[in-house]
């Protein structure tokens, strides 16, 4: 199949290159806008608690005061506010009302802090339009106006709450996929000149592989549309690094085989047929492994992570294709030109370095499976002190923005749950009114749960039938005690509900305790049924039962390795309370399934080896040899190109960032160079077990007189050619 689709764009490259030029200048003129939501309510189904009383609040109490924006005023020289500053910020919350800004609904002064140096204006905005760009532009508005309006007074404003961070998180995300976008260039830029000292060859990748990334966002804004997704700025910045990481792998994937074949002797357009002949199968099984990991995503409970895997599933979709059509297409017609003005490309290199490693394995197999193992098991005791933080707004962001100063300072001033209290809704379970001699001392029994600040009835609804309890708890609310405090208050609050009155608990502690619940439940789900259909990948590719399960168990261990390290940096080295709560999942997916790419083409060449009759040491030491270089010069910029999400500046795409490209170097320096390659050998023949996909296909194959290519073209893709198998 392989060398049909070579074929077919070697014959016709300018056809192939005008049909995805067609397609994606169609796709980008007609695609929608693609929104982004920060609310992390909106990640959540509605069977969680949290969004059951958010449902309620909307019902019962519309217009219910739920401040979007809070400007906190102090005095410029930091002391208590006089009655003159007070006079001030009421005129300013005046002020600002009869503006009558898009999506503002009510303005309206707040109390004092106790200490009397903090004074705030709450305003309300549409709760539909909640982390929506609309009120994002509303926030801009809101802090241009009262900033012009504290002029002239000794006052000092700032704004907050959660539609100021919703601006701020997508100016932070702005500079983010700036920098990560120049960032990842330059890396692949200057790897692939060190690599090939060709710029045609190192600009060539990142002009293609922004053509698929046009392409493929076109398709994700239509996938997001159709299904109805969510969608969130921080998968933009994942994007360009899944995009161009993986691109530039499959592209060097194929060129390291197309400079091979040339080195062997074939024509330009051969060397290309035989090249996606020979690698287009560890490609496209790389891919698939990916693709089919990130699709386990729409499994996730979680709104973002059912959007990301749809959307790195289209990506890394695209890239296939290119990597089977668009590049064999682009550079067969250039030809070896390609690789000017160097001539390295026309002599075979020495491969010392590799050539000693694989000598190294192939005579102390147990050894090299046994250091590099216990390296990945002391990696992986960091994931016993693993923490989990649910902040998604202040995690997505520096903690110098505006909105993240007004939660510290917030903190300090009122009670740390003041910003963003819990509500209790009881409601009558038969649609009568409530009984409100009850309320006092149901109140009293909420405010008594260790961790709540006060508690008290606020508000009945106009049927009578809801009353709202608001819960000031003593923590901010993404705290792990906070979640822990609002665990208690809900089982207060359903035990002691008075008879005929059913309670739910809402507010941001509530939606961080079901955020967490929901992460819980992916790791019972995404993370085995990823693995298994990545186990399914790899035994169709090999042919063997016995393979896939010590291939699993390698990537496994290097997924703990993975986040052992980034527990031990993060919070041992750092001191942070805990990583992203949805950390280990992204990151099980990216090491598990990009990490595969690497064991896949190791033990593919592996394979080759063996069927040019070399037994199982021998058959190892070669693929590292000759697959080294490949698996080396990949991974590097893999890894170097999602390091680029730690420039970002907020704690997400920083760990993000650190923690995947540290499980690439786990996967390609450790694993798919030594684990695999010492595990395969000390199996030996039984790891090929039932299809022997070892065994060669003729006598003497590896005895050092294999016929060309263009002799063996109809052969398995991945039969051994001693001509052309160095790289």
């Amino acid at each position: 199949m392989f060398r049909r689709i070579g074929n077919t764009v070697v014959r016709h490259p300018v056809w192939t290159i005008v049909a995805w030029l067609i397609a994606a200048v169609a796709i980008v003129a007609t695609a929608p806008s693609l929104p982004s939501n920060s609310d992390e309510s909106s990640f959540l189904p509605k069977s969680y608690e949290s969004i059951k009383a958010a449902d309620i609040q909307e019902k019962a109490f519309p217009s219910a005061f739920t401040p979007s924006a809070i400007a906190l005023y102090q005095r410029t020289d930091g002391g208590r506010l006089s009655a003159t500053d007070e006079q001030d910020v009421a005129r300013i919350t005046t002020e600002l009302g009869n503006k009558h800004i898009d999506q503002v609904q009510k303005v309206v002064p707040g109390p004092p802090s106790k200490d009397g140096r903090y004074a705030m204006t709450l305003v309300q905005m549409d709760s539909k339009s909640a982390g929506q760009p609309k009120q994002a532009d509303a926030a801009k508005v809101l802090r241009a106006d009262v900033k012009q309006l504290v002029g002239g007074t000794h006052l000092d404003v700032k704004l907050g709450g959660s539609a100021a961070q919703t601006l701020d998180q997508q100016d932070s995300s702005k500079r983010g996929q700036a920098l990560i976008g120049v960032g990842t260039f330059v890396i692949i830029l200057v790897t692939l000149l060190i690599i090939f000292r060709a710029p045609i060859l190192a600009v060539l990748p990142l002009v293609l592989i922004g053509l698929v990334a046009a392409v493929a966002n076109g398709l994700i804004a239509y996938a997001t549309k159709l299904f109805g997704l969510q969608a969130n700025s921080s998968i933009s910045a994942i994007l360009i690094v899944v995009l161009f990481g993986v691109g530039t792998d499959y592209f060097l994937f194929l060129m390291f085989r197309y400079r091979e074949r040339l080195r062997a002797g074939d024509e330009p357009k051969a060397a290309m047929v035989n090249a996606v002949d020979r690698v287009g199968e560890a490609i496209a099984s790389a891919a698939g492994a990916v693709i089919i990991a990130f699709l386990a995503l729409v499994l996730s409970t979680l709104g973002f992570l059912r959007q990301m895997g749809p959307a790195l599933a289209i990506a890394v979709g695209a890239t296939l294709i290119a990597g089977l059509t668009l590049i064999p297409a682009v550079v067969s017609l250039i030809g070896p030109k390609v690789f000017w003005p160097s001539k390295s490309w026309q002599r075979e290199p020495a491969n010392a370095r590799f050539a000693a490693l694989g000598r190294s394995v192939q005579r102390r197999p147990a050894l090299t499976a046994a250091v590099s193992g216990i390296v990945l098991v002391v990696l992986s005791l960091g994931t016993l002190g693993y923490k989990a933080t649910f902040d998604l707004a202040s995690g997505s962001m520096p903690k110098t923005k505006e909105s993240m100063v007004v939660q510290g300072q917030m903190q300090k001033a009122y009670s740390a749950g003041a910003a963003a209290p819990t509500d209790v809704y009881l409601s009558s379970a038969e649609g009568k009114p409530l009984d409100k001699s009850g309320f006092t001392a149901y109140a009293r029994r909420l405010g008594a749960v260790d961790g709540v600040a006060s508690a008290r009835m606020t508000q009945v609804n106009r049927d009578g039938t809801t009353a709202d309890f608001t819960v000031t708890l003593k923590y901010e609310a993404s705290t792990d005690k906070a979640i822990e405090a609002v665990g208690r208050v809900r089982d207060v609050a359903h035990v002691d509900a008075p008879a005929g009155t059913k309670a739910v608990v809402g507010g941001m502690s509530s939606i961080y305790k079901d955020f967490n619940a929901a992460v819980d439940h992916d790791y019972r789900t995404v993370f085995p049924v990823a693995a298994v259909l990545i186990m399914v990948i790899l035994g169709l590719l090999l042919r063997s039962v016995v393979a896939p399960w010590y291939l699993m168990a390698s990537v496994g261990l290097g997924f703990g390795a993975t986040l052992g390290a980034t527990v031990w940096i993060f919070q041992k080295g750092e001191g942070n309370t805990g990583l992203t709560a949805m950390l280990p999942v992204i990151m099980y997916l990216f090491v598990v399934a990009i990490g595969t790419d690497y064991n896949i083409l190791m033990i593919a060449r592996l394979r080759e080896e063996a069927r040019a009759g070399r037994e199982p040491r021998e058959a190892a030491g070669n693929a590292l040899k000759y697959a080294g270089p490949t698996v080396a010069a990949a991974g590097f910029i893999l890894a170097a190109t999602f390091a680029t999400m730690m420039l970002a500046g907020n704690s997400l795409l920083t760990e993000m960032g650190f923690a995947v490209s540290f499980g690439i170097i786990v996967a390609a320096f450790v694993m798919a160079m030594f684990f695999t390659p010492s595990l395969t050998a000390l199996i030996g023949h039984a790891a090929w077990w039932p299809g022997h996909g070892d065994r060669a296909d003729g006598p003497a194959a590896g005895a050092g007189t294999g016929a060309h290519d263009a002799a063996g073209a109809g052969r398995d893709s991945l039969v051994h050619d001693p001509a052309g198998r160095r790289s």
